[in-house]
């Protein structure tokens, strides 16, 4: 008997920072905030390690269609109870002046532990990010779709690239997160792995010496869940647009499949050398939509409008069968509008060359970012 097609279903998690609505400085929710998120929405929302953070997971969905009802609940719901603290919250990778050294951590022991063992590199935390999850039921099909999957993982990066500022400065980064995530041990591309057993034994290896207490502590940019039957990305910054969220979520769902039906159909994705991957991935750190990434295949630099519309035709039928074609589409209208690194680092300027000093633009930037929040939901 044959192996059964994966469910493919959908979990969506996001981290918001939490900001004053007048000042717009980052803030830390205030506990009667975070009680009223939960009364609100279960456990759904959770305090994230920096208390000016709030993180959200939708349900398990079936379809991109729940997906976004389900965002758009939990975005809607946030926003309400922010606003009736006088606080918004903004859903970008980094705050564009914050300063790390000015925040605290969440008293939990979970987060008095990360604190202990990862010292300064730890409060350096002030990022935000978003993970896919994407059912797959089957153990060592995760691991075999882990090692293809890789691949694609600057793409998403490319398309969801938040923070182009830290404490006040551009950084001439897309995504300055993930350098910041970077510092952090057990982070990075996942390692090829033979079989789920592998990944056990790798794991367990580091378990058992007392390091870590499980595999939670692996921060992969693309991981199998330790809690779902799930492969779980993590590579991507979060976004403000809840339209650009969803179609980055829709584009991940279908990726998936598309690899799936080719082990089906007895073929794969060509694996290439993680140090070429790393290449790419740094390009689109750097660069975002910009620059374009290299084509393995080509050995060139290819736009990254072109690699696009190649994986849009590639992946148009797996996002049809998933009836996520509309969303997985929308990835386009990234590339008409933007990452909000482009429009971020955009107002600044404008605001710049409309008379407004350093600070006042930064607060622009801001405002811009709180605004966008709202859109779509």
């Amino acid at each position: 008997m044959g192996r059964s097609e994966p469910s493919f279903t959908l979990g969506i998690e996001e981290e918001y920072l939490v900001v004053d609505a007048t000042t717009l400085d980052l803030v830390a929710a205030p506990e009667e905030l975070m009680r009223d998120c939960a009364d609100r929405l279960g456990d759904k929302v959770s305090p994230e390690f920096l208390q000016c953070q709030i993180e959200v997971g939708t349900g398990v969905c079936k379809t991109i269609a729940e997906a976004r009802a389900d965002l758009a609940h939990l975005r809607r719901t946030v926003k309400e109870l922010c606003n009736a603290y006088g606080l918004e919250p903004v859903a970008a990778s980094t705050h564009p002046f914050a300063e790390w050294q000015e925040q605290t951590f969440t008293d939990k022991e979970r987060y008095r532990a990360l604190e202990k063992d990862l010292a300064g590199v730890a409060r350096r935390m002030l990022i935000c990010g978003m993970h896919v999850h994407v059912g797959i039921e089957d153990a060592d099909l995760r691991i075999d779709l882990l090692n293809q999957f890789s691949y694609f993982l600057p793409h998403l990066l490319a398309l969801s690239t938040s923070s182009p500022f830290w404490e006040g400065v551009e950084m001439g980064l897309h995504s300055y997160r993930l350098g910041v995530f970077d510092n952090l041990p057990r982070t990075g591309l996942p390692p090829l792995l033979s079989s789920y057993a592998e990944y056990q034994r790798s794991v367990g290896t580091i378990i058992d010496t007392g390091i870590i207490e499980d595999a939670s502590k692996i921060w992969w940019d693309l991981r199998p869940s330790r809690q779902f039957p799930t492969l779980e990305s993590r590579i991507c910054d979060v976004v403000p647009l809840l339209d650009d969220a969803l179609a980055i979520a829709a584009l991940t769902q279908s990726l998936m499949r598309m690899l799936y039906t080719l082990g089906r159909d007895n073929k794969r994705w060509r694996q290439y050398d993680r140090f070429l991957i790393e290449e790419n991935r740094w390009r689109a750190q750097r660069y975002g939509l910009t620059k374009g990434l290299i084509d393995f295949g080509a050995g060139e630099i290819v736009p990254f409008a072109d690699i696009l519309e190649d994986l849009i035709t590639l992946l148009e039928p797996h996002a049809e069968h998933l009836g996520c074609l509309d969303e997985m589409q929308h990835v386009r209208g990234i590339l008409d509008h933007g990452t909000s690194s482009q429009r971020q680092v955009a107002v600044y300027g404008d605001a710049i060359e409309a008379g407004a000093g350093e600070a006042e633009a930064l607060k622009e930037v801001v405002r811009s970012l709180v605004s966008e929040f709202s859109v779509g939901i």
